[in-house]
């Protein structure tokens, strides 16, 4: 087993806290991701798991092992760093097979290993080449070969993609995702790219300020985000965000928020539900072009297949997209006023003074989806 557990973690950098008490679970065989800003504590994280950095109390586990005291080569662990660091003046087959080296592995069992892990990253026709000779993305996979050869209990990968260009990152995507299913080691993988997160992950970790915010499955952090801050840091374009006032009578609730006046039904929220909050829209839970509500087009920036609509509404400023073989998507002009209507079943409410979600925890995330593609 290689599940993984933090207990109370805190890291201290002299007077500034950089984590204050961390607790997580990442079960044997998850392809967790550490999401958030920089500075939120995802790569302390990282290094505190992979023992480059020392908790300042608490205790982390891998495997039901605690290794929290443990050196790096004691726990079982392999890591590519956002820096490929490969040896420059070794091969791609000397590169791969050195971790074998530093741990004593016999020599005869090299070959073998070598050869599984080259055909498994399809490095077969680059072992005699040296890294100066690699593209960015043979780069990459190179360094996975290097980590993977050791059959670590636990894999950490520290933004490994963020040196690549757009179309070999989403390459790169694919691929670790079809790694980790034929391999199923567990993974730890740190990234700020939501776009990462969402595609690769079985769970996501969302942090900011040194402290988790929300762990969930992708789905979950999408469509029911924990409080405030998660639901503008996933999606794009971002959720628009608008502070309102609530009231509540015997059909339900309304809450004025910028120009909309919006009224929910008593099984959206909670019975104890505030009446300071702010209201979350998805982009594509506003619809363009029919409705009671009105907003003048700020920005339309076409995208190809859609365009992206920036328009303010009473003060507020709120984001939607329009598939491009919508007539309506032709006609669209910043300075135009355009009708517009909400998906009511789907209007995120929270607290503005504590930030946290006000609508029921019940709700049934493949319904939302259900319903958001039948609209």
């Amino acid at each position: 087993m290689a599940a993984v557990s933090f207990r109370n973690v805190r890291k201290v950098f002299g007077e500034t806290v950089s984590i204050p008490s961390l607790d997580l679970d990442i079960r044997d065989g998850e392809f967790v991701c550490l999401l958030g800003p920089s500075g939120c504590g995802k790569t302390t994280t990282l290094r505190m798991l992979a023992g480059l950095e020392q908790p300042t109390s608490g205790a982390i586990h891998i495997g039901g092992q605690q290794v929290h005291e443990l050196p790096p080569a004691k726990r079982d662990i392999a890591m590519v760093f956002q820096s490929y660091a490969l040896y420059p003046h070794l091969t791609v087959a000397e590169n791969i097979v050195y971790p074998l080296k530093k741990r004593g592995v016999p020599k005869g069992e090299w070959p073998a290993m070598l050869a599984s892990i080259a055909q498994l990253l399809q490095l077969e026709p680059l072992l005699a080449r040296k890294p100066k000779q690699l593209s960015g993305g043979q780069q990459q996979r190179v360094a996975l070969g290097r980590a993977l050869i050791r059959k670590p209990k636990v894999f950490l990968l520290d933004e490994p993609l963020s040196n690549l260009d757009a179309k070999l990152r989403a390459h790169m995507r694919a691929e670790l995702i079809e790694l980790h299913r034929r391999i199923g080691t567990t993974t730890v993988y740190v990234t700020h790219d939501q776009l990462e997160a969402m595609t690769m992950s079985t769970r996501i970790a969302v942090m900011n300020g040194g402290v988790l915010q929300q762990f969930g499955t992708p789905d979950e952090i999408y469509y029911r985000p924990a409080n405030q801050f998660v639901a503008g840091f996933i999606g794009t374009p971002a959720m628009s965000l608008i502070d309102g006032d609530m009231q509540r009578d015997d059909h339900g609730f309304s809450v004025r928020a910028g120009g909309l006046l919006l009224r929910l039904p008593n099984s959206a929220l909670r019975g104890d539900a505030a009446r300071e909050v702010a209201i979350g829209l998805r982009p594509e839970d506003i619809v363009l072009g029919r409705g009671a509500h009105s907003a003048r087009i700020k920005v339309v920036e076409p995208t190809g297949h859609e365009s992206i609509v920036l328009m303010e509404c009473g003060g507020a400023t709120l984001c939607t997209r329009i598939a491009s073989d919508v007539p309506l998507a032709a006609e669209l002009r910043a300075g135009q006023d355009v009708p517009f209507d909400v998906t009511l079943a789907r209007v995120h409410v929270f607290c503005r003074q504590s930030g946290l979600r006000q609508n029921r925890d019940d709700v049934n995330v493949t319904a939302i989806k259900r319903t958001r593609d039948a609209a």
